[in-house]
């Protein structure tokens, strides 16, 4: 008998989320369990059903290969209720109805460490060429005197009289017969009689850490870097967290960057623009000529391929976007604007062949008015 499709099963869409995945199996594996539905073979069915789909569509790695292969690409890695896979999912459940969980050991007192966030403002140059920057991170890092334990140099936590280090205490509800945590050791199994002085018994500490962070050449504004177990350190001898550098860009006076791509505004005097020339303009590798024909109009841009950025994951440089601007003179002497107002009556005699834009221009203006 060929399986269902395990959305299907779930009653979820392909595009399901954790958390909504979480939630439909939990509704379903209460509706199904066997202990509320006795002796009846088909809910005991449908509930195998449902936990077998949760079990794959739960993990990130097993959930990849059903999308890709089907049934086929997990075959043999559902765990069915042997092993401890039945306490390990169950145990929320049980935990949210009855305000304990079904089975198992006591679990740890560690927990781990917290991830942080750090952020870092580069300078266009260092983000293209690429940099080791130090930073200094405050955060909780491993009591040295108690190794994270949590107890005075010397001693080590002691096993719980209430619960004998099984971390759960045994309940009855009506005809459900559930472990509950223990309200004593709060479910680690052991407890602290003297705790360490220096971390009061959390076995960690608040401390400035200073690390050496390497920014790769092209790295982008809003681009993070994971130093895998540079968080806080877990309480109670638990892993430590993981720091991201988020990388923010400086402005620049010169460029502004998209992606690989940069630009830049070249102020060129009028004349040029009219007589056309050459000038030098920067770029990240220093200066460059640029020719300007005659007849150029303000605004125009010109394009140096290669002459950008080359991002970390691309293989070739982006470009560079020059957009010449008009710069007109200011402070003219008697005898400049002398000159000008007589090129200014020459250009007018000829009408309007050397301003095609103006003349254009009047034509839409004209046809506004007339409509």
């Amino acid at each position: 008998m060929s399986k269902r499709d395990y959305y299907e099963v779930l009653g979820i869409a392909k595009s399901a989320t954790e958390v909504e995945i979480k939630k439909s199996f939990r509704k379903l594996a209460m509706k199904y369990h066997p202990d509320r539905n006795p002796d009846d073979a088909e809910s005991e069915a449908k509930f195998k059903e449902v936990k077998e789909a949760y079990d794959i569509l739960s993990d990130a790695r097993k959930r990849q290969a059903y999308d890709q292969f089907g049934h086929a690409g997990v075959s043999g890695q559902q765990s069915g209720f042997g092993g401890g896979g039945f306490g390990d999912n169950f145990s929320d459940i049980f935990s949210d109805f009855f305000g304990g969980s079904r089975g198992g050991a006591g679990q740890s007192r560690a927990e781990r460490g917290s991830d942080l966030r750090y952020n870092l403002d580069l300078t266009l140059e260092e983000a293209v060429t690429g940099t080791e920057i130090e930073i200094e991170v405050p955060t909780w890092v491993q009591c040295k005197k108690c190794a994270g334990s949590g107890a005075k140099e010397g001693t080590k936590p002691q096993t719980c009289a209430t619960c004998q280090g099984v971390g759960q205490i045994h309940m009855q509800q009506g005809f459900f017969a559930i472990q509950q945590t223990c309200p004593h050791c709060h479910g680690a199994g052991e407890m602290i009689a003297d705790p360490c002085g220096s971390c009061s018994g959390q076995g960690r500490v608040r401390e400035r850490k200073k690390l050496s962070v390497k920014i790769p050449a092209g790295i982008d504004n809003g681009d993070r870097i994971r130093l895998t177990g540079e968080g806080e350190a877990g309480a109670h001898g638990g892993s430590t967290g993981d720091l991201y550098v988020q990388i923010k860009m400086k402005p620049h006076p010169v460029f502004t960057r998209e992606e690989t791509h940069l630009f830049c505004e070249v102020p060129v005097c009028a004349t040029m623009l009219m007589m056309g020339g050459e000038i030098g303009v920067p770029t990240l590798s220093g200066k460059v000529s640029l020719k300007i024909p005659a007849g150029t109009q303000t605004g125009k841009s010109f394009r140096l391929r290669e002459k950008g950025v080359q991002g970390v994951r691309q293989k070739t440089p982006g470009d560079l976007f020059c957009k010449v601007q008009a710069e007109i003179p200011v402070k003219l002497t008697e005898a400049q604007q002398a000159l000008v107002k007589k090129l200014n009556e020459s250009l007018e005699k000829n009408g309007n062949q050397h301003s095609p834009t103006k003349q254009s221009w009047y034509d839409k203006v004209k046809s506004f008015f007339k409509e």
